[in-house]
């Protein structure tokens, strides 16, 4: 839609029309406007699946491996497919936004939001995030950049300044986001925190180099109450507040106006982007009827399938894998997390998937009517209780598994009741005269023993079992990250011995408090194991069986939005039980089930170790494919994974005095490694390059490989630059681009890596904006940063 015809819109509205356009109508939609045929834009979060508007259980969405699987990919025209399957359920749920990808960079192995961010480099993040934003876009839907920028880490990330000089932040943090802007990204997303000093809803930094050195003609929306004052962020090229109807915008901005401290046209220019997004989702009048194709439940299964077997990581293989089902008669399988695998990270981006397929249910279905498979769970984990399901509970008033929730008013009298499948409620509806939110549901105890039991949310809260009180309190909210406040809050519990099978009611009521939040849990977990019995029984299990699978990760408690990490460790006994199954039988399979880095202390000792990252809701199906050899791993890491935390040269995510320093410059992910000179715990026939190029022009990379392996495999060939002697501060080495190629066992191939420009060039402060130095680079091409093969120069000419 042209400027003109949006300026003709624009000149029907009155100021006060405008302006509330520019703020969100509800939590998830933009206002709309009869007078000029604007329908209300509904956006919502999306990286791991797209959710739609409501925080319900009852409505599915299809679980796509988390984004660090699909930085592990290395493969853009999958991560363009998959954006395409996010589109197709933007569709089917009336999504016209959908908030990812998140092109935040892997800074420190301790961030919280690690799994929601695609690696540690600049340039595969880039790539990465374009691909996936390509697929989104090109069925309608639009895509939006987020956090931008500099928000890496989760601890304090509402209040952080964080301290970055203008070569790193144009170099690596910024350069994400320039690479989704020349993708045709329609949203940028402005972060909580702030840079040097600003905060990103009122950072220069969105005028330029955004909008105006960019050429970006999108939307660019604050993250969910990140809009703190109204004159600041009205003079800056922030467009649209969200969530709404209130917002520090809406009358106060309209005052703005009137008194002079905001210019009307800079309202008229965010108006304008507005209604452009609408032009481009077809919420202008004519309204366009979206054309996206309805998928198969079948085809988007095998695709989700197929996509966390390419994120899968072959770590380690003594010659264990792949597993040959006609040699096996008993397979353990072991492990917490093989029965209740994490496929998803914590926080806003969770979605509700109804049909999740186990790790153990991938290895019974592969080898049903073959071998026998053992399930031993091994110790308990050591986390508060998950929220109840249809597992365990039912509806006390209709007898279906699931729950029972209420709405009572202050007199406790009934206003709604229904039937919910989960003890999570996030948003439930709320009638007027709405005080408490009760969850109730019958539990069947077994095991018996002694339970533990939780209710969760912020103000009064009770929880009762079979009507006796176990917890009862008034607990405060004590902070206003919107990621624990309404999806996380902290759940307060208590034990109780239950004896017998004899079903008993539990009830949690939560009353309804301002800025409590609205989310409310009732949870519960049986008796735990005492953990050297649970030890010795996995290892009985693993020493009578052909092979152990045993199955180890992290907890939402660990990885999830609103904190930060404290450590790298697994915890609950998870490294001594690997090491214990190890030690019983040399056929052990390690699956690591985590978003990010975790310390794995036995990596030596396992026959074989593989990364599986979040898998998304095919978990179980993508691990059998690959455990009995009817796929190749075909992941690589897209981060650096440290032996141990304090091998990791940048690890601070914690501020000092308000601010947290990027000391590290432009040196992070695998350019910290190789200027420490320390190893990662990870470790051609021929190469074809130029001998010369023109600065400001691309060049190819051209690499025959060959599969000496007894398989048909994929290479992912990586190409780095350096330059000795450089007149500027350099990385040792950085990464330059890649291209993979699959070969039959004993064939050859050749991969083609495209060079940009960018990455020859490198931010001058003196001269205020980018240069080349002339003179000769060191190429250099390999598996890894840490595994290069082959090394050559390429000499750069002036244009």
């Amino acid at each position: 839609m042209d400027d003109e015809t949006l300026d003709r819109l624009i000149g029907k509205l009155s100021l006060e029309q405008k302006v509330r356009l520019l703020t969100g109508a509800t939590t998830w939609r933009t206002a709309g406007e009869a007078a000029i045929g604007l329908r209300e834009m509904v956006t919502s979060d999306g990286p791991a699946g797209v959710r739609g508007e409501a925080w319900d259980e009852r409505r599915s969405s299809a679980l796509l491996p988390s984004a660090s699987a699909l930085g592990a990919m290395w493969d853009e025209d999958l991560v363009e497919e998959l954006g395409g399957l996010l589109a197709t359920e933007a569709a089917r749920k009336g999504v016209d936004v959908v908030l990812a990808p998140t092109l935040n960079l892997h800074r420190s192995p301790l961030g919280g939001r690690h799994f929601e961010c695609f690696s540690e480099d600049p340039e595969l993040t880039g790539r990465t995030g374009a691909a996936l934003i390509r697929g989104v876009q090109g069925l309608g839907v639009a895509a939006t950049a987020k956090h931008y920028v500099a928000n890496d880490s989760e601890t304090d990330r509402l209040t952080v300044d964080v301290r970055v000089s203008e070569r790193a932040l144009r170099e690596v943090y910024l350069a994400p986001f320039e690479a989704a802007v020349e993708a045709g990204v329609w949203l940028v997303m402005a972060g909580y925190n702030s840079v040097n000093g600003a905060t990103m809803t009122a950072s220069p930094l969105l005028a330029d180099p955004l909008k105006g050195e960019w050429g970006f003609d999108g939307v660019v929306v604050s993250d969910w109450a990140a809009t703190r004052s109204t004159e600041a962020t009205g003079r800056a090229a922030l467009d649209l507040a969200m969530p709404g109807p209130e917002s520090p915008w809406g009358a106060a901005l309209v005052r703005a106006v009137r008194d002079g401290t905001v210019d009307e046209k800079a309202v008229d220019d965010k108006v304008r982007r507005v209604l452009r997004l609408a032009g481009r989702v077809g919420a202008l009048e004519p309204h366009r009827p979206r054309r996206v194709p309805v998928r198969p439940a079948r085809r988007t299964r095998a695709l989700l399938r197929r996509a966390a077997r390419a994120g899968s990581v072959l770590l380690r293989n003594t010659g264990v894998l792949p597993l040959d089902p006609g040699g096996l008669s008993t397979v353990a399988v072991i492990g917490v997390h093989a029965a209740y695998p994490r496929t998803q990270g914590g926080g806003s981006a969770g979605v509700f998937c109804s049909d999740v397929v186990t790790p153990l249910a991938g290895v019974r279905a592969r080898l049903r009517g073959r071998a026998r498979v053992v399930h031993v769970p091994g110790p308990s984990l050591g986390v508060p209780p998950p929220p109840v399901d249809t597992g365990r509970c039912s509806d006390p008033r209709s007898g279906a598994p699931g729950v029972l929730l209420r709405v009572l008013d202050d007199a406790g009298r009934e206003l709604r009741a229904e039937h919910r499948l989960s003890g999570r409620q996030l948003e439930p509806d709320l009638p007027p005269g709405a005080h408490t939110v009760e969850i109730s549901a019958v539990l069947r105890p077994e095991p018996t023993g002694e339970w533990t039991f939780g209710v969760g949310g912020f103000g009064r809260m009770t929880l009762t079992v079979d009507e006796h009180l176990l917890l009862q309190g008034d607990f405060p909210r004590e902070t206003d990250d919107p990621a624990v406040v309404h999806v996380n809050p902290p759940v307060h519990t208590a034990r109780m011995p239950l004896p017998s099978k004899r079903p008993v009611r539990v009830v949690a009521r939560r009353e309804l408090v301002p800025g409590g939040g609205r989310a409310t849990v009732l949870a519960a977990a049986p008796p735990e194991p005492d953990p050297a019995a649970a030890l010795d029984a996995a290892v009985r299990a693993a020493r009578n069986a052909d092979a152990a699978i045993v199955v180890v990760g992290t907890t939402e408690h660990g990885e999830t939005e609103g904190r930060d990490r404290a450590g790298l460790s697994l915890g609950g006994h998870q490294d001594e039980l690997v090491r214990a199954v190890a030690a019983a039988n040399p056929r052990t399979v390690a699956v690591v089930n985590s978003g990010g880095p975790v310390d794995m202390p036995w990596r030596e000792d396992v026959g074989a170790l593989l990364l599986t990252w979040f898998p998304g809701q095919e978990a179980g199906g993508a691990l059998a494919d690959v455990l009995f050899g009817l796929a190749e791993p075909a992941g690589r890491l897209p981060t650096t994974w440290a032996a141990s935390l304090t091998d990791a040269p940048v690890t601070r995510t914690r501020p000092v005095d308000g601010g947290l320093d990027y000391r590290a410059g432009i040196h992070i992910g695998h350019r910290a490694w190789l200027r420490a000179g320390r190893e990662p715990a990870w470790e051609y026939e021929a190469v074809d390059a130029p001998a010369d190029v023109t600065a400001g022009d691309p060049f190819t990379v051209r690499v025959r490989v060959r599969n000496t392996g007894g398989r048909h495999g994929r290479e992912v060939v990586q190409v780095y630059l350096s330059r000795p002697g450089s007149a500027v501060e350099r990385p040792v080495r950085w990464f330059a681009g890649y291209a993979a190629v699959t070969a039959g066992p004993g064939r050859t191939a050749t991969a083609e890596a495209e060079i940009p420009p960018r990455a020859l060039r490198h931010w001058s402060r003196e001269a205020g904006g980018w240069s080349t130095e002339t003179g000769t680079f060191r190429l250099w091409v390999g598996r890894s940063a840490g595994d290069l093969r082959w090394e050559g120069t390429v000499t750069v000419t002036g244009p």
